[in-house]
């Protein structure tokens, strides 16, 4: 499978949350930038890292947003708010 660019960005209320996803993405070996993360990743690396992060984030307190820099993918967000997807490119503020 082709690799393609994503943004992983997050924003977790407690900090021992915060401490695991940023291990949790280090461990994938993505670049960063604080809360940030821009990443190389197939369509089933993206779902697999997707899950791993979904499964350590309170969904009633925090945000996480994979976006595709590709019009061809849905970005996939969790937030306090709603599951959200997206066809377009994403601004997202929560």
């Amino acid at each position: 499978m082709r690799r393609k660019p994503a943004i992983i960005a997050y924003d977790i209320c407690c900090n021992k949350r915060r401490r695991k996803i940023y291990r949790c993405l280090l461990a994938w070996q993505l670049d960063c930038q604080y809360s940030v993360f821009e990443c190389n990743l197939t369509v089933k690396e993206a779902e697999e890292l997707f899950i791993q992060l979904s499964a350590i984030i309170d969904e009633s307190e925090d945000s996480l947003l994979l976006a595709w820099l590709s019009q061809k993918h849905k970005a996939r967000a969790i937030t306090r708010y709603a599951n959200i997807s997206f066809l377009s490119p994403v601004w997202y503020a929560g």
